[in-house]
């Protein structure tokens, strides 16, 4: 996160950012399902067009917000920087939120529109299964430890071809096909397509994602250590001194 930017800026980015990356998600579905019928060859147009995507996205954006695009990094940042005065702040973390779930509703809907589907139609795609929660958990985790672990490592500038990788790997290592994101799986709910999650599936998704936070949060810990606070001579106490942006830079279709 650039503590320069303003934070109207910062949240506008989240949401632009947001809204664009599930417009990739949800788009490149649309098309491959009028493409072909194999659902695999589906899956791979689908995770190939998030990679890219979200590559570009991070290492666009990464400079002005931190490119989160995901409440789980920006709580994860949130619950990390507190001790050491580098991560967002209660305020950020509420404009980002409410920014990322907001700009995910309106990236599905706009995916919807360009390929004259039904605006805003709520999924029926029913996504409830024990296997499927626990592929969330893994997935969620796996990405807050690769996020986080990146910045403790000091390989930041590797995030956005780093995170989109995983992303795309997820896609099919997990039985879920890798949400990891509470807000692109609301603004998933907003698109009966190919990449739509039905309302009702949507609370268990939540909370699966939540868990895989703090797990991920827990093998940080375990990988890298804790974070100790600043002292009066340490740099990072220094407000002027910005975040790593790549570092919390994070999404996950």
């Amino acid at each position: 996160m650039n503590a320069r930017a303003p934070l109207i800026r910062r949240t506008a980015v989240e949401a632009l950012g947001t809204a664009a990356l599930v417009a990739v998600v949800v788009g490149s579905g649309i098309q491959a399902t009028g493409l072909t019928r194999d659902a695999g060859v589906q899956l791979l147009a689908n995770s190939l067009a998030t990679v890219f995507g979200l590559g570009v996205l991070i290492a666009f954006l990464g400079p002005v917000s931190g490119a989160h695009f995901n409440p789980v990094v920006t709580l994860a940042a949130y619950v990390t920087g507190r001790r050491s005065g580098e991560g967002p702040g209660p305020r950020d973390v509420a404009a980002y939120v409410a920014a990322q779930t907001v700009g995910a509703i309106g990236g599905a809907v706009l995916a919807d529109a360009m390929f004259a589907e039904p605006v805003a139609a709520f999924s029926t795609h029913d996504r409830w299964a024990g296997h499927l929660w626990l592929g969330e958990v893994v997935a969620t985790a796996g990405l807050v430890w690769l996020v986080l672990g990146l910045n403790r490592a000091g390989r930041a500038h590797l995030a956005p071809p780093l995170v989109a990788s995983y992303i795309g790997a997820a896609y099919w290592f997990t039985s879920s096909t890798s949400f990891a994101n509470p807000a692109v799986t609301i603004g998933r709910a907003f698109t009966d397509t190919f990449a739509g999650i039905a309302p009702s599936s949507v609370a268990p998704f939540l909370a699966a994602q939540l868990l895989g936070a703090a797990l991920g949060l827990a093998l940080v810990a375990v990988c890298f250590g804790r974070r100790p606070a600043p002292t009066p001579t340490d740099e990072t106490a220094i407000p002027e001194q910005p975040a790593r942006p790549a570092a919390e830079s994070a999404l996950t279709p």
